[in-house]
């Protein structure tokens, strides 16, 4: 190479190094809202038929366990003491399952394809963009998705009156912290996975949360050794968050349930972004 060529290089490659050399810079353009809209463009060509499936399967099982198999129970004690009817028990459980399953679902399956087949984020960090933009940018449209199946599903249960409470409408930002925390998670753990056949793990994962997290009948009816497994569990934690805003029933320990999430999702951003530098900058 020609000096004039070799010194022109140097140049270009100058300003490249000083951003990703150290500190914030080397993290975060402050752009995110690139990967979002980037995401909402691809959107546009998907079949919505896939992305209602997501919306319809926690109203399937509302309306088939909570007005059909709820005419046989009747109303249910609450943690807190208060019965209420059965599907009014179980609609903020499925409101919370909502959440986590549109934020799940872009957060792994869509991230896994962008980062080991789609090669997307190897040119997305070749720009100005830094990987906490890309983890962020990510992780809100995946919270996007979430949001909108759980409105969808606000709305199912306000026709149905199934909202006791007027703090009922404080269940709309949780959710939103509910999706935020389910996505920092999801992508952190997908970062580390190389294979379809471990995208299976988060199925296995899902499920008994689904099942087990106080979703369909109160958390006191398992032995005490198993209640303290399912409090560990996070979508346990939305659930008590939004049965308590849905039914009007509020106590100290929603505090609690808010900052299990807000701890998912600072760990959920910190993993994801060291992955996201150690695979494609360091």
């Amino acid at each position: 190479m020609s000096a004039p060529a070799s010194r022109a290089a140097t140049l270009q490659a100058e300003p490249t190094a000083r951003m990703r050399g150290g500190g914030v810079r080397a993290l975060w353009a402050g752009n995110p809202q690139a990967v979002v809209q980037r995401g909402l463009l691809a959107a546009r060509s998907s079949s919505w038929a896939v992305v209602l499936s997501g919306f319809f399967e926690p109203v399937f099982y509302l309306l088939s366990l909570g007005i059909g198999l709820g005419v046989l129970i009747g109303d249910v004690q609450t943690s807190g003491g208060t019965e209420v009817p059965y599907a009014a028990f179980i609609a903020p459980a499925l409101l919370a399952v909502s959440a986590m399953n549109g934020a799940i679902y872009d957060s792994t399956w869509n991230v896994f394809f962008k980062l080991n087949y789609g090669k997307l984020y190897e040119g997305m960090l070749a720009t100005s963009l830094g990987p906490l933009d890309v983890a962020l940018g990510e992780i809100l449209y995946a919270l996007l998705r979430g949001l909108v199946y759980a409105t969808g599903f606000m709305i199912v249960m306000q026709v149905l009156g199934l909202n006791l409470a007027p703090t009922a409408i404080l269940a709309l930002p949780a959710v939103v912290l509910i999706a935020f925390g389910f996505a920092s998670v999801g992508m952190a753990v997908t970062s580390y996975m190389k294979t379809f056949q471990h995208m299976d793990w988060i199925n296995l994962v899902l499920l008994p949360m689904f099942l087990f997290s106080a979703t369909f009948y109160p958390i006191t009816v398992y032995p005490e050794w198993v209640q303290g497994i399912v409090m560990a569990f996070p979508l346990w934690h939305g659930v008590e968050l939004i049965r308590g805003l849905t039914t009007g029933i509020l106590s100290p320990v929603m505090l609690v349930h808010v900052g299990y999430y807000l701890v998912m999702i600072a760990l959920g951003l910190l993993f994801t972004t060291k992955r996201l530098r150690t695979l494609f900058l360091d």
